[in-house]
């Protein structure tokens, strides 16, 4: 291990020299080499499909396991869209001028050797790779273990085509055993920054046996919550929408929360619309209540009860859980407590409701009047995404390319020293200059 991480850290340095044109022809040759292999990478991911049906491999992960010819359209599209963005590389975030001839400016620049883990999605392994090649950075990855053979084949084509177009070899590595993993987060000498994607368990996991810094990437407990004031048919079509949309996504609706003013007039065709798009729903007392009502009227609406004693469940899938609440506060507590910190949207029409909720709720993303869906990198114009960061350091939400940049500061002086300034014989003048 600790070889190949050496050749890892050592093509992550190389790349600091890497070019715009070198890491944009990089792109351009893995979308092209992609498109070339491409019934190698489905037949690889039949394998992988195959076994994991016959293990009994839960509905939602075979979906995000699938690899097929929708999915290499969107990473294609992810990588073209990434080639033509702007070179987030040695930008100038900040300048200034400290005195004549002493200028200071604060540039982006690659973090350096990033690890990622992640589960099974081999869609993420290319996306996490161009992003890499984009940023400047080397990378190694380990995906799940139900993606062994999809993530080998496209690793293997991804590598090969990165070091045909420039890129130095070994700038991306692929781990392949949970023991690998382990070993790799001793060694924060080579690895700068570690991004693990999965369950909330299995992130608190790395975080607590990492010796490297880690940006934690887990569940997401999404909301909808429809106001009093809320119209019906829109608040019908954000909650279909953000439930059903792709239900197996960390950024889907997993929370229902209906004031109880709407409640009165409007819960039944609100449930009977998600019920209609086949979602399961499981609803707190007084929602079971008023279906009662309603069953006895003839509107019925299938439901089971729930448990008042976990609101955190990240179901995954065509399930949802319903809650009446009492006000806007009451909806704010509650997802400040039991959401994962990812996606929350509000319906409503009161600009104040939406204002206070906007501000209160303490999430990546939170939304008014929109499907919480829109939380992806494409959707937001980063190009490929990480993942989401639900954290508050370094980076929050949909993580793209400024996720996996740092920054430095250059210093161009004339032979300047600090004891003119000690001594009173110079003063700073501290001027912002504008940037280019």
């Amino acid at each position: 291990m600790q070889e190949r991480l050496e050749r890892a850290a050592l093509a992550a340095s190389l790349l600091l020299s890497a070019g715009t044109e070198v890491r944009n022809a990089a792109l351009a040759h893995i979308a092209r080499q992609l498109e070339a292999h491409r019934d190698e990478l489905f037949h690889a991911n039949q394998k992988d499909m195959d076994e994991a049906r016959a293990g009994g491999l839960a509905a939602p992960l075979l979906k995000r396991l699938l690899f097929d010819e929708k999915k290499l359209s969107e990473v294609l599209s992810g990588i073209r869209g990434l080639r033509a963005m702007p070179d987030p590389v040695g930008k100038v975030l900040e300048a200034r001028l400290l005195d004549e001839g002493l200028v200071l400016q604060r540039i982006s620049c690659p973090i350096g050797l990033i690890a990622m883990i992640f589960e099974s999605r081999p869609d993420a392994l290319v996306q996490m790779a161009s992003l890499a090649v984009k940023s400047g950075n080397a990378i190694v990855l380990k995906g799940g273990s139900e993606a062994r053979e999809s993530n080998q084949a496209l690793a293997s084509v991804i590598a090969r085509a990165g070091e045909e177009a420039g890129l130095p070899t070994h700038w991306l590595t692929l781990l392949e055993t949970r023991e690998e993993i382990s070993e790799l987060l001793t060694f924060d000498q080579y690895v700068d920054l570690v991004i693990p994607r999965g369950s909330r368990e299995f992130v608190a996991k790395i975080k607590a046996t990492s010796r490297i810094p880690v940006l934690g990437h887990s569940d997401g407990v999404c909301h909808v919550y429809v106001h009093e004031d809320a119209d019906p048919a829109m608040a019908a079509k954000i909650a279909v929408d953000s439930k059903t949309q792709y239900p197996a996504t960390c950024n889907a609706a997993e929370v229902l929360l209906v004031h109880e003013n709407y409640a009165k007039k409007g819960l039944v065709p609100l449930l009977r619309a998600l019920s209609r798009a086949g979602v399961v729903l499981d609803v707190c007392e007084r929602t079971a209540a008023m279906l009662e009502k309603a069953r006895a009227e003839g509107e019925i609406v299938p439901h089971s009860l729930k448990s008042d004693a976990d609101w955190s469940v990240e179901y995954l899938d065509l399930r949802m859980a319903v809650k009446i609440v009492d006000s806007l506060d009451e909806a704010i507590v509650h997802i400040n407590r039991y959401g994962s910190g990812h996606t929350d949207t509000i319906v409503c029409t009161a600009f104040e409701a939406a204002r206070r909720f906007l501000t209160e709720v303490d999430s990546a993303s939170v939304y008014h009047n929109a499907s919480t869906r829109f939380a992806d990198g494409y959707r937001y114009g980063l190009g490929a995404e990480v993942g989401i960061a639900t954290g508050k350091l370094h980076a929050r939400g949909p993580m793209g390319l400024q996720g996996l940049l740092t920054y430095k500061w250059l210093l161009e002086g004339q032979g300047h020293i600090v004891e003119d300034y000690a001594s009173g014989r110079r003063h700073f003048l501290h001027r912002d200059l504008p940037l280019d």
